[in-house]
């Protein structure tokens, strides 16, 4: 089946709604804008709504039958922090708030996929609508789960889109497995003995120390982790000293890791610990590893991605539907919600080709093109997945 007839006669208002809410961007936990267009058009539709969940997330729901099968689709709502380039009518209106990683559209889709499922209930269940706050670094998905969103909201299976820039219109390609990186932060410092540059050897240069320890960072992903599993280890600042003759006292070093298993995560973290431990015995300075856990990775559920994928085929068809895109060192909190119910992330053409503009660009865009597959793709989900029984 090839896209619903009725995701094209309703383009043009969800494309007004996605271009208001891309208008005005609102960063993590202050969506209070668009969780009120979101609400009002749940409640417009017929949709049982609540609100509150992650402090400005907005859940709708539709039931059907007697059926306890249920199942969620999710979209942000968040924008990011950075002025937008574009010189177009939709543009921001707010200074240093940008719609840059296209969840203007994701949220636009699922209100599309709430209305024409609102219109024709075609299924036996219920379609929990998840509408989160704050994935831009903000955690919302967690925050949503321990405001207990699974608990109020039970789902048997969970869905999401992503806009994917360079991926033909029309097309949507996702994997089993590790679909997006978990994104770790950490910090290394370095406390030496300072001194004059003129005599070394009355000092513990922390500088000699920290090279040595950004070079040992480069074995791990080389020479522990297996070539096929993607890992990366980036070392982001190197800070220390303010004088041309001055040995300073300490080091400050910071960086990222990116890992698709929890297994590789715990690796790389075990493995920083252990390189500072032995450069501190190594030349006798003092060394603090500070780790900032951020999302985990995005692991979709075999089965369910089998599923969605057959979903696709029938609304883009199979030579627009691929299960081999390869993993993003990206982050998603998506994750979490992964963590608790099987489910699937997929990703939506943004179209562009070579030259598409990527995500978090001062002149990125969502394509309104894109708006009739991501609504059909959710719709097919929903009545795929509750479909009636005989």
């Amino acid at each position: 089946m090839p896209v619903l007839p009725r995701s094209l006669e309703i383009q043009g208002e969800i494309a007004a709604i996605r271009r208001d809410i891309h208008a005005h961007p609102e960063l993590a936990y202050q969506e209070t804008r668009t969780s009120d267009i979101v609400a009002a058009k749940l409640t417009e539709w017929g949709l049982e709504v609540t609100r509150g969940l992650g402090k400005t997330g907005v859940v709708g729901t539709l039931r059907k039958g007697n059926s306890l099968k249920s199942i969620g689709l999710r979209a942000d709502m968040d924008a990011l922090p950075m002025e937008e380039n574009n010189e177009f009518e939709h543009r921001s209106q707010n200074a240093g708030r940008m719609h840059a990683c296209g969840h203007d559209g994701h949220t636009a889709m699922l209100l599309g996929a709430a209305k024409m499922m609102s219109e024709k209930r075609d299924f036996e269940g219920a379609v929990h609508f998840i509408f989160q706050p704050a994935e831009e670094g903000g955690g919302g998905a967690k925050a949503m789960i321990e405001d207990g969103l699974f608990e109020k909201f039970p789902c048997d299976a969970v869905f999401a889109i992503h806009n994917k820039p360079g991926v033909p219109l029309g097309h949507i390609v996702t994997k089993p497995g590790p679909l997006l990186a978990a994104a770790d932060r950490w910090d290394i410092r370095i406390v030496g003995k300072g001194g004059h540059a003129a005599h070394p050897h009355l000092t513990i240069d922390p500088l000699v120390v920290g090279a040595n320890v950004v070079l040992a960072l480069q074995t791990i992903v080389a020479r522990n982790i297996d070539p096929l599993d993607a890992t990366v280890v980036t070392v982001g600042f190197f800070k220390a000293g303010s004088a041309y003759n001055v040995i300073p006292a300490d080091v400050h070093i910071g960086g990222t890791t990116r890992t698709t298993t929890p297994a590789n995560r715990e690796l790389v973290k075990r493995r920083i610990d252990e390189i500072c431990r032995g450069a501190e015995q190594m030349h006798g300075v003092k060394i603090e590893v500070e780790h900032r856990p951020g999302y985990p990775p995005t692991v979709n559920n075999d089965e369910r991605v089998r599923f969605a994928l057959d979903v696709a085929a029938g609304v883009c068809g199979d030579h627009a539907v691929s299960d081999k895109v390869r993993p993003s060192m990206g982050a998603e909190d998506f994750s979490y919600m992964l963590e608790q119910v099987p489910g699937a992330m997929v990703m939506l053409g943004n179209g562009g080709g070579p030259e598409a503009v990527s995500l978090h660009n001062p002149r990125y865009d969502f394509n309104d093109m894109a708006i009739p597959f991501g609504v059909s793709f959710f719709v097919r989900t929903v009545e795929r997945f509750l479909e009636k029984q005989a």
